[in-house]
């Protein structure tokens, strides 16, 4: 798979609308929950990342409409969509949500330059019956230009979930939920 390396260059080949999309819901600007592979590059990952923001948390993914949705992949360090920095600029808190490509083993590897935040969102999924793994090389989102720690502290989290869990977050709402309330709860003990 080939992937571009900027939003620019995926414009130059790509139709808003036709092969990809935006979605977005500004609410509460200190948070903003992400999923930069939505849609079809990531499966489940823009649901995931929807429920979790629910009602009052600020939300944005980049969706992937059409079958070879794959190559729409912007690594996250290069990710720039002009309408995400502008929400990024507002956010103190920035978790963002990705599709590990393991099928076999269901887990949740939690990443990101925000240790406190991550070890707490750790703790809860845990608690709620989703096992924690650490991040593999490459998937520890500690690169200060990856996208979940492009908000006004330059520390977010990085959900990486494997496929196996995805499949039940989108089969099942009620584990949907479960997983989205114990991200909220986690991250609402540390703007509370």
């Amino acid at each position: 798979m080939t992937s571009y390396l900027s939003f620019k260059e995926l414009r130059d080949h790509e139709v808003e609308g036709q092969d990809y999309r935006v979605r977005m819901e500004s609410k509460d600007p200190q948070v903003l929950i992400m999923a930069i592979h939505g849609g079809r590059i990531e499966l489940t990952t823009e649901i995931i990342a929807e429920a979790i923001a629910g009602t009052d948390y600020s939300y944005y993914s980049f969706e992937g409409l059409k079958t070879d949705s794959r190559r729409l992949h912007i690594e996250s360090h290069l990710f720039d969509e002009p309408r995400a920095l502008k929400a990024l600029e507002k956010a103190e808190i920035v978790i963002s949500v990705h599709g590990q490509i393991d099928q076999e083993d269901g887990f949740v590897m939690v990443g990101g330059l925000s240790v406190l935040l991550g070890l707490e969102i750790g703790k809860e999924l845990e608690r709620a019956g989703f096992p924690i793994r650490p991040p593999e090389e490459g998937l520890m989102g500690t690169d200060p230009k990856n996208i979940c720690n492009r908000g006004k502290s330059g520390q977010g989290v990085q959900l990486e979930i494997s496929r196996k869990v995805r499949d039940l977050l989108r089969a099942d709402k009620e584990q949907l939920q479960t997983f989205a309330d114990a991200v909220r709860k986690a991250t609402g003990r540390l703007i509370n």
